[in-house]
């Protein structure tokens, strides 16, 4: 595979999306006449996925390809260690498999190497500080109620049980990282690491500034990178790669793989991060979900994927600017990623009741918490819709249709309706 950058890819013509126009490789029919219980609700799944809006932020529909290798003869495949040093026999195209997902990470991402056996984003985050911490050292992360993930410090996770963690926050006015607040805390607790990365901080993290905290400070720096990295692989968000010692992801979200993890690094740390993830905090590979991640990465390398990641800003912002016309409050005023995060409490209701009308009208989202008080907001993203291949004025339909659920405005099953069509308009597998 050619070596090429997100802004050439994003220059070249476009092609189509590599899900576009293939329907799902799996028979349904099969599976319903072979194990009927669990066959019917897998076609259930498939209707309500199709029949309703999905806004999670960090959901998106997979190519086919990506659930044929997920469904593919290296489900049986038992492969601990790495290529060329397995700990089983009849590991040759196993090792074929993981060998392209290596490098096509690399390539994709500019890193000098790449681990793509973690089974998920926190088993990443657990292995990075494995690699470079011990129980009892200082972290520096962002604060739980701004958008911190669990693995930022949290009570009842590993991260928070092992290590101690020092929140920062986001200023009050403009709910913007307070760089000033990083600054001085990594000089009072000199941390051991600093960890950079939000699951609802809908900005770009200044990944060079985060370097020169953790230079003066004498600190690791790691890049959380599982949400933006499917907009960093199409060149629509600046890469941690260039500054991070460490930079831990997801394969899903915005990236359109299989659910799973990876984490990038330099040649110094790439055999303390290899054995951080075996066999200190995993056994055997899940090479059915390697092999997805390939597809996937293969996938994110094509021009078509470059013009994906720049819709799905777009239609961010176009849906942040519409549910502010609605009455919502829009956390930063805006977006800058696949992330609008906005408090309904001006249109009278919490997070959660929002959450519950919208569910009623069939579109899917999550609450977060607000970056002040103890509210919670809704969180949405973009990645899944634009994938289905709709279009700036859907968003902006998607946020009337928000407004009027939320308020409670006229009849409930004609909303609903309404969201129907809208999704089966635009299916995630035609066909």
């Amino acid at each position: 595979m050619p070596v090429t950058t997100p802004a050439a890819r994003a220059a070249a013509p476009p092609k189509p999306l590599p899900d576009a126009a293939t329907a799902l490789p799996q028979d349904f029919g099969a599976l319903l006449r072979q194990d009927p219980e669990i066959g019917s609700i897998l076609l259930a799944e498939a209707g309500r996925q199709s029949s309703t809006l999905q806004l999670v932020a960090a959901e998106n529909f997979t190519s086919p390809a990506v659930l044929a290798a997920l469904g593919s003869p290296l489900a049986n495949k038992y492969a601990e260690g790495y290529p060329g040093a397995r700990h089983h026999g009849g590991c040759e195209q196993a090792d074929a498999a993981e060998r392209v997902a290596v490098r096509r990470a690399m390539e994709l991402f500019g890193a000098e190497h790449a681990n793509v056996q973690s089974h998920s984003g926190s088993s990443a985050v657990l292995a990075a500080y494995a690699a470079l911490l011990r129980p009892g050292d200082t972290v520096l992360a962002m604060g739980l109620p701004y958008g911190g993930h669990l693995t930022h410090g949290a009570p009842g996770n590993f991260s928070g049980r092992w290590f101690e963690f020092v929140g920062y926050g986001v200023d009050p006015d403009s709910g913007l990282i307070d760089y000033a607040q990083v600054r001085a805390l990594a000089r009072a607790r000199r941390p051991k690491a600093i960890v950079c990365g939000s699951i609802s901080y809908p900005r770009h993290p200044d990944y060079e500034q985060f370097r020169d905290i953790a230079d003066e400070a004498g600190a690791y720096l790691i890049a959380d990178a599982a949400h933006p990295m499917g907009l960093i692989a199409g060149g629509a968000a600046p890469s941690p790669v260039p500054y991070a010692d460490v930079v831990c992801a997801t394969t899903h979200k915005v990236l359109r793989g299989p659910r799973g993890g990876m984490i990038l690094c330099g040649v110094e740390l790439a055999e303390r991060i290899d054995r951080a993830v075996f066999p200190f905090t995993q056994g055997g590979a899940q090479m059915h979900t390697v092999a997805a991640k390939a597809v996937a990465f293969g996938e994110a390398a094509t021009p078509g994927f470059a013009v994906y990641a720049h819709r799905v800003v777009a239609h961010a912002r176009v849906l942040a600017a519409a549910l502010e016309a609605e009455g919502f409050e829009v956390t930063t005023g805006g977006t800058d990623t696949h992330i609008v995060v906005a408090d309904p409490e001006p249109l009278g209701v919490d997070g959660r009741t929002a959450r519950e009308r919208l569910m009623a009208a069939g579109m899917v989202l999550d609450t977060c918490a607000l970056p002040y008080g103890d509210a919670r907001g809704i969180r949405l993203g973009t990645a899944a819709v634009t994938t289905q291949g709709m279009d700036e004025d859907d968003m902006a339909r998607i946020a009337e249709l928000f407004g009027a659920a939320v308020r409670e405005e006229g009849d409930p099953g004609a909303l609903r309706a309404e969201v129907r069509g809208l999704a089966e308009r635009n299916p995630p597998y035609p066909g």
